[in-house]
């Protein structure tokens, strides 16, 4: 079951690739300081997946002004994420959630992705968007069993406006 609002979000301690090599981050860096942005896609180099990040990239500054820091999170290791950011200019912070653990944490974990292909992948992640507040509570939750579909980023906006 996913995480509702008035949750406390599951701390996490993800692997980012840098320019400077892996490196950790961890959710809870963010309490006391900024709201956090925290956008779940199943897999990198997909058509949906990159157009949502290349989106959320091109407006970073909209959700940096809002007081808060945006990550996505995908099952991918850390460098073919960092070979997508490369290849389609993603600004977003991209997070490894190699092991799937985050994404069960936060019930947005698919038993079966995209059975009808039988691809066999469980854990992948749901497209899944929450903003979690400088406490670490959950303030907005959204996740959908259609990948094709997008979290509205007015709502999203809306909820950060409120908690700036």
């Amino acid at each position: 079951m996913s995480l509702k609002v008035g949750d406390k979000a599951p701390d996490f301690n993800l692997t980012i690739k840098t320019a400077e090599g892996p490196k950790k981050v961890k959710l809870s860096d963010n309490f006391g300081k900024r709201n956090t942005l925290l956008l779940f896609v199943p897999m990198a180099f997909t058509g949906i997946c990159t157009k949502e990040l290349c989106d959320v990239s091109q407006g970073l500054n909209a959700y940096t002004n809002l007081n808060a820091t945006v990550y996505g999170i995908s099952g991918d290791n850390p460098f073919a994420q960092e070979a997508w950011a490369q290849r389609e200019k993603i600004s977003v912070p991209l997070l490894a959630d190699y092991d799937h653990a985050v994404a069960r944490a936060y019930g947005i974990a698919y038993d079966s992705f995209l059975p009808e292909k039988n691809l066999g992948q469980s854990g992948v992640p749901k497209r899944s968007a929450f903003v979690v507040d400088r406490a670490g509570t959950v303030r907005y939750a959204w996740s959908s069993d259609n990948p094709g579909n997008l979290p509205n980023f007015d709502e999203i906006k809306s909820v950060l406006t409120k908690l700036a």
